[in-house]
């Protein structure tokens, strides 16, 4: 979370490889105001950028989340045509954010557990106000001379707004879904004087877009049902906190931030002035969230977006790394359910990268897409883009194909069963059915101060931390596509109640190792002194390995039947230990061999209790279910 971490990354593209063209006209009509020019099934660049209205506005909200006795007001601001001082009514893309603000540095939570789960001492920071920087944002390069209003909204308690964060609780949706109220009309809004100000510029069909925690609030005030929300475009957003922060009961943290949690996330953002306001509140939270039993609770459920989604009556462009340990792939994967399940318009894009935007990733094609989906939402354009293959997935650096939806149409489910194999010194074996042996054990002990890569290789000896088994190698290529499961018939014996599993693909093979930018760069769209149009190049890196982690799964066993129920486990008990995996889309290639590793303490995203626990699992009883396509 130091500098953020990925989730203050910047928003989403939306940007073209040309810049605004200025001088062309649009056509008056008869009741003197002027319309956006679409030709060629697209709106046209056609309004000066570096003329365009920039100005801040205060959203009064309904709600009162600092306590004060006054509604909160958000600080929203607002870039737009000149020509719509004059009459030009264009549509309006939002970015909500609680980054415009910068980020604080907050201790994080001990990962190391003696007794119970706690947390850090915390106070309100002190010092200068930060100040505000909207620069991050840069939709507006490309589509304001397009006719668009480009809107960047502080979130409560953070930049200049008034209010305090809440990782997204009830308070900071209605707030936000308060910004759409107010360019349609139904809500007010005033000047740093006190003046009201109305978006009469604004037709009143919105759209929100966004990545990260940008991309998350877009989804949750969709959940509201909020009239004039015509789309919503979801970059590596989070459909439930609950999957964010936890996992089947256990207290989980996104990849590499081991400690984090719902309430340090509101910490690190409140860049509001006067924030010590906000004190009761973050500690209010520390208490909700639950960090000790790791349940579903109240807390989690008013996060939980999918949920809600029923109410929306838009559409939903998301977009997602298939290698994002941030934003872990369950989240993605739920909210593509939720809108096939309450029947929303939805398209998907899964790339190779991480916690990376789509503007890196696809350049070209994406801004393409971005334009063609916002044109057709906000400005009804014609463009065939709803009747195009719902999902486009890049198979490998630069290449792309699509599907009819995800999982792929016709992913079929094996089961492997873990089996002993004939030396204790070699791996288990993963074989198709019930496997022969299947009352024998096998037996390890947990050794929080290893990492779970430490324990994947090597596959040929026996590791008295993990138990591993693999598959014979496989005949022909195959698809994973979906959400693997793994089910452990086991006893557990000492002070961790953690369950963790990894899936791996052992074999040779040329891999992608990282994503970041080079030394060359590329013009998107328009500039002005401060805000340029242009960006650096990104690429992947790549490098032979002997094996690559697939997916990763954790649970608590006291939650062996419920999320939001703890129960307590007998020593030395055998019981059924079932949990879903992370979602993966990956193919596997004829010759590599298939490993599950199962281990106590997953150590960069679980908690870690002292060493020694004990897990006997029985073989023919424990398996691992994995989606297959091709």
């Amino acid at each position: 979370m130091r500098k953020l971490r990925v989730l203050a990354a910047a928003g989403m593209a939306g940007v073209s490889l040309l810049s605004g063209a200025v001088g062309v006209s649009a056509a008056p009509l008869d009741d003197g105001s002027r319309q956006v020019v679409v030709r060629d099934g697209a709106t046209q660049p056609v309004y000066d950028y570096q003329e365009a209205v920039r100005e801040k506005v205060y959203v009064e909200t309904p709600v009162d989340s600092d306590r004060d006795g006054r509604h909160d007001k958000l600080a929203v601001y607002v870039i737009r045509p000149k020509e719509t001082d004059h009459g030009l009514k264009v549509a309006a893309l939002v970015e909500p954010s609680p980054y415009n603000g910068g980020t604080l540095d907050v201790p994080y939570h001990p990962a190391e557990v003696t007794g119970e789960p706690t947390t850090a001492p915390w106070s309100p920071p002190t010092g200068p106000w930060p100040g505000v920087n909207y620069g991050r944002m840069y939709y507006d390069n490309y589509f304001v001379s397009r006719g668009y209003a480009v809107l960047a909204a502080d979130t409560l308690g953070t930049g200049d707004s008034e209010g305090c964060p809440t990782a997204i609780g009830e308070d900071e949706k209605v707030g936000m879904k308060t910004v759409v109220e107010w360019l349609t009309g139904k809500a007010k809004a005033f000047t740093a004087d006190g003046e009201e100000i109305k978006a009469g510029w604004s037709t009143g069909n919105v759209a929100m877009t966004g990545k990260s925690y940008n991309g998350t609030l877009p989804v949750a005030v969709a959940s509201t049902g909020v009239e004039g929300l015509k789309t919503v475009v979801s970059i590596s957003g989070i459909t439930s906190w609950y999957s964010y922060y936890r996992a089947n009961g256990a207290v989980v943290s996104p990849g590499g931030y081991v400690g984090e949690d719902a309430d340090l996330h509101a910490k690190v953002v409140l860049t509001r002035k006067n924030p010590e306001v906000c004190a009761a509140p973050m500690h209010e939270m520390e208490t909700a969230m639950d960090r000790v039993s790791g349940d579903y609770n109240a807390f989690w459920d008013e996060r939980n977006f999918a949920k809600d989604l029923g109410n929306f009556k838009g559409s939903v462009f998301q977009v997602a790394g298939i290698n994002d340990w941030n934003v872990k792939p369950k989240n993605f994967s739920d909210l593509w359910t939720a809108l096939g399940e309450n029947h929303i318009p939805r398209k998907l894009w899964l790339h190779q990268a991480a916690h990376d935007d789509p503007l890196y990733v696809a350049e070209k094609d994406w801004i393409t897409a971005a334009h063609r989906w916002f044109d057709h939402a906000l400005y009804n354009v014609d463009n065939q883009v709803q009747r195009e293959p719902m999902v486009r997935f890049e198979t490998e650096p630069g290449k792309w194909t699509t599907y009819r939806n995800w999982p792929e149409p016709g992913a079929r489910d094996l089961t492997l069963r873990f089996g002993a194999s004939a030396s204790a010194a070699q791996p288990g074996v993963l074989t198709p059915g019930w496997a022969p042996g299947s009352g024998r054990r096998q037996n390890f002990v947990d050794d929080p101060a290893r990492t779970a890569e430490s324990l994947v290789e090597p596959v040929d000896k026996a590791d008295p931390n993990r138990l591993l088994y693999v598959s014979d190698p496989l005949p022909r290529d195959v698809r994973i596509s979906g959400t693997p499961e793994i089910s452990v018939r086991a006893s557990v014996d000492g002070q961790s109640p953690y369950l963790s599993a990894l899936l791996v693909d052992y074999g040779k093979d040329e891999r992608i190792t990282g994503f970041g930018p080079t030394e060359e760069s590329w013009c998107f769209g328009d500039s002005v002194d401060g805000d340029s149009g242009c960006r650096s190049h990104y690429r992947y890196s790549t490098a032979e390995t002997g094996y690559q982690v697939i997916s990763r799964g954790w649970m608590d066993v006291r939650n062996r039947h419920s999320a939001s129920v703890t129960e307590p486990i007998r020593a030395g008990r055998d019981y059924t230990f079932d949990w879903p995996m992370e979602p993966r889309q990956y193919q596997l290639k004829a010759g590599h061999r298939l490993g599950v590793v199962l281990l106590v303490t997953d150590r960069d995203y679980t908690l870690r209790y002292p060493a020694g626990t004990k897990i006997s699992a029985m073989l023919g009883q424990s398996s691992v279910r994995i989606p297959l396509a091709g």
